[in-house]
């Protein structure tokens, strides 16, 4: 059934038999779909396997679903990018997708489980060797295991086994929407506040018949673009720390900041915390307001700009960005890659584009096609760029009117996709209500459950040196993969 991102619908009118099912999801990722999420629902004693799909060309989401009581036949080996939901689904309902090529635990959330013990994935031969990484690292950094198989300096093959951030919050939605809902989505990945709570409340508001009135709307694209520049700045002085240039390393730190507290002006969070809510923004902006946020955006992007332009008339820096941790475009559409790692391999998809929303009208997308560590920096200058020209626009033109609408009881035994940008790639999250209304499954895919699949073809080949770069350079989020 095909619908809009941003509205409910029923699953009666989505229903299949399994075998049905199965092949309609083959026929249409073959076709160039992409899966936005595959899920099993529970139903009684059975499961229900629903899989969103999307055609990022054509603007257009197909969502089926069929109930399963046994096992069912795997799709990752046609189609990579399904590995990860296909090990979930195993992991969360039992059933098991026969034929699946590596079927392990992704979240160790089953009793007795304990994160990292399983097997691993080994390259035999004399020569060759394991480096462990992980889980706890050097730092205040979030726990991660890295698996390297390598001959000498050279990577044959990374294996990420993460886990160990799973907090179960997908479970915490259900009985909702209530005074605690919005504050688990905007905890589902503390750097992307601004679009979890912007998706769900697309959700809800999806499922209430809301329209959000466009002053609403375009405060929220402020808060979701500010968040963009605060990391894409971060992520360009880090790129730069890790190749030990230091001016624009020292200089992006300090802009990160500036961008943050451009958020807390607005809403007295740096991380946009309490400025989303279902209907609309929590907060306005007045004429004094609006001044001093163009003023301190001006001089930020010049102080920016100087910065960063450092990174590209280095020699060195290019050097070392140039030809490290490439990934292909066939790759980065085979494994489903989202976001700014896509856009860097030439893959043309920004959900602003694609699948327009709220004040995202006529907009243009940054792609560079080389797919390296290079190319994943310049993508993120070029969308500094572009969410400068936003926010500017936005706060010059600000529409007159409210800035919320009152949001009612959400239909029951209904369904709803809401897929918003946010600064990492997509964001999906999938509502589904019972027959009181109330919430009684939600499904978020946060970006890096795509993505983290690239880092490790990003190593394929590569010199085992090249891993901080390489990492950095996808800046992927350990509990919005766990939840």
């Amino acid at each position: 059934m095909k619908i809009d991102h941003l509205s409910s619908f029923n699953f009666g009118a989505v229903d299949l038999d399994p075998a049905l099912f199965l092949e309609t999801a083959a026929s249409r990722l073959a076709a160039g779909g992409r899966a936005l999420a595959y899920f099993a629902l529970p139903e009684g004693t059975a499961h229900r396997l629903v899989m969103a799909v999307g055609f990022d060309r054509e603007s257009r989401v197909e969502v089926y679903s069929a109930l399963f009581t046994g096992p069912l036949r795997a799709l990752t080996p046609s189609f990579p990018q399904l590995h990860l939901f296909e090990r979930e689904i195993w992991e969360q309902s039992g059933l098991k997708p026969e034929g699946h090529p590596w079927l392990k635990p992704i979240r160790f959330n089953t009793p007795g489980a304990v994160p990292g013990v399983a097997d691993y994935f080994t390259v035999h031969g004399s020569q060759v060797h394991e480096v462990a990484v992980g889980p706890v690292h050097a730092g205040v950094i979030e726990p991660g295991h890295f698996r390297f198989q390598c001959h000498g300096e050279r990577v044959f093959h990374l294996e990420i086994m993460l886990g160990y951030q799973h907090r179960g919050v997908e479970k915490r939605f259900i009985g909702g929407p209530d005074k605690r809902s919005l504050h688990y989505a905007e905890t589902l990945a503390g750097d992307t506040t601004a679009g979890h709570a912007w998706a769900y409340c697309g959700a809800v508001e999806a499922l209430s018949g809301v329209n959000v009135p466009p002053r609403a709307q375009a405060l929220r694209g402020v808060m979701l673009e500010l968040e963009r520049l605060a990391n894409h700045t971060g992520d360009l002085g880090a790129l730069a720390g890790d190749v030990a240039y230091l001016p624009t390393a020292s200089f992006c730190g300090r802009l990160r900041g500036d961008f943050l507290n451009m958020t807390a002006l607005v809403c007295g969070n740096r991380f946009g915390r309490s400025m989303f809510k279902p209907g609309g923004a929590a907060f306005d902006l007045d004429d004094a307001l609006l001044k001093e946020l163009l003023l301190r955006l001006e001089r930020t992007y010049r102080d920016v700009e100087n910065a960063v332009s450092l990174l590209w008339d280095t020699g060195s820096v290019c050097d070392r960005f140039e030809s490290t941790g490439t990934v292909s475009k066939e790759a980065a559409e085979g494994l489903g890659l989202v976001g700014p790692a896509a856009r860097a391999s030439g893959v043309g998809l920004d959900t602003r584009r694609n699948f327009p929303y709220g004040p995202y009208e006529n907009f243009t997308l940054s792609v560079s096609g080389s797919g390296d560590v290079y190319s994943r920096a310049y993508v993120r200058w070029l969308e500094i760029q572009k969410s400068v020209e936003l926010v500017r626009g936005w706060l010059e033109n600000l529409p007159a009117g409210p800035v919320e609408a009152a949001c009612g009881q959400l239909r029951p035994d209904s369904a709803a996709i809401s897929l918003i940008e946010g600064w990492r790639g997509q964001i999906c999250h999938f509502a589904v209500t019972g027959p009181d209304g109330k919430l009684r499954h939600y499904k978020v895919v946060d970006p890096s459950f795509h993505n983290w699949q690239g880092l490790a073809m990003a190593l394929r080949g590569g010199e085992i040196s090249d891993f901080p770069l390489c990492n950095k350079s996808f800046n992927l989020s350990y509990c919005g993969r766990d939840l």
